[in-house]
């Protein structure tokens, strides 16, 4: 199985790398790093802008091309140009922020997804990707029904676990282990909805090599888990010497001097709140929430 993975180095890419590699796919990862990360030695690493160097791949009949970094349809675009023809599968990975901001919690993939319209009226080459994210993404995916047949695409919420450069995730575990109060902000009832990368790297590819198509939301548990809920489990987990969650009212939170990642400002956001069970009836296992809070623990500390 010839493997193409555009972006596979970090995070959720080099998840995806890893469990690739682990099926004896021949696995190509095409991105701009110098490293090559440990676990992905026996792939072959292809370097390049994927702007303007994906000619350095052609001539491969690509059995599963997966794309985990496009932010741009003109991104999605070059890589159907230069790579269509020789590609049988092909898997976008996108996010929930696809979804209007007002959908409620529980849906499916078939929810309001954001406008464009404010951001197709602009320059989608140079405009700052953060700023339009959701929207930008929603034209990639246009884009790639667009320009593949039958396409994968990957809809997740917060991806959590090992190699998280975002350290969102990762930040409560360290703060939470490290002892002593720890300030959350309420309510606790806010939805925050996740997935382990590994789980999502399997369910990815394990999908596409089963000729799945459509978009699939990717997270656990459906429906969503309560922000309290979480942060519990991390301090029943790794908590330090007298860990102990000091619960703060929202107006506090938000005069506070400090960062609460992945916290919605007091808000229960219903695209942290996905119905799953598309991707559980396709296959997708979640492991529990301790064991991923136990891994990042030992390679904060490793």
């Amino acid at each position: 199985m010839k493997t193409l993975i555009i972006g596979g180095t970090r995070f959720v890419g080099l998840a995806m790398t890893k469990y690739a590699l682990s099926l004896g796919h021949d696995v190509t990862v095409f991105h701009r790093s110098d490293n090559v990360p440990p676990g992905t030695e026996s792939a072959t690493h292809v370097h390049g802008d994927r702007l303007t160097d994906l000619h350095k791949l052609t001539g491969t009949v690509w059995d599963l091309v997966i794309d985990v970094c496009a932010y741009r349809p003109n991104e999605v675009s070059i890589v159907a140009d230069v790579l269509g023809d020789s590609t049988k599968k092909f898997v976008f990975v996108s996010t929930v922020s696809v979804y209007d901001d007002a959908i409620g919690p529980n849906c499916d993939e078939r929810a309001q997804l954001t406008s464009t319209e404010a951001v197709s009226a602009l320059d989608v080459t140079a405009v700052p990707v953060m700023e339009h994210y959701g929207a930008l993404k929603v034209l990639c995916e246009q884009e790639t029904e667009k320009r593949f047949d039958n396409p994968l695409i990957i809809r997740p919420t917060y991806v959590i676990g090992p190699d998280d450069y975002t350290n969102r995730f990762t930040a409560w575990v360290a703060k939470i282990a490290s002892g002593g109060m720890v300030d959350a902000p309420e309510p606790k009832s806010a939805s925050l909805q996740y997935i382990d990368v590994r789980d999502l790297a399997k369910f990815t590819v394990d999908a596409a090599l089963d000729g799945l198509s459509g978009a699939f939301h990717v997270a656990t548990p459906s429906g969503g888990a309560a922000f309290g809920d979480v942060l519990a489990t991390i301090a029943e987990t790794v908590g330090g010497p007298e860990a102990e969650l000091n619960w703060i009212a929202v107006e506090e939170a938000l005069k506070a001097d400090e960062e609460f990642p992945l916290w919605a400002q007091g808000e229960s956001v219903g695209m942290l709140a996905m119905d799953t069970s598309k991707a559980i009836a396709a296959g997708l296992k979640v492991r529990p929430l301790a064991e991923t809070v136990t891994d990042i623990r030992a390679q904060l500390h490793a």
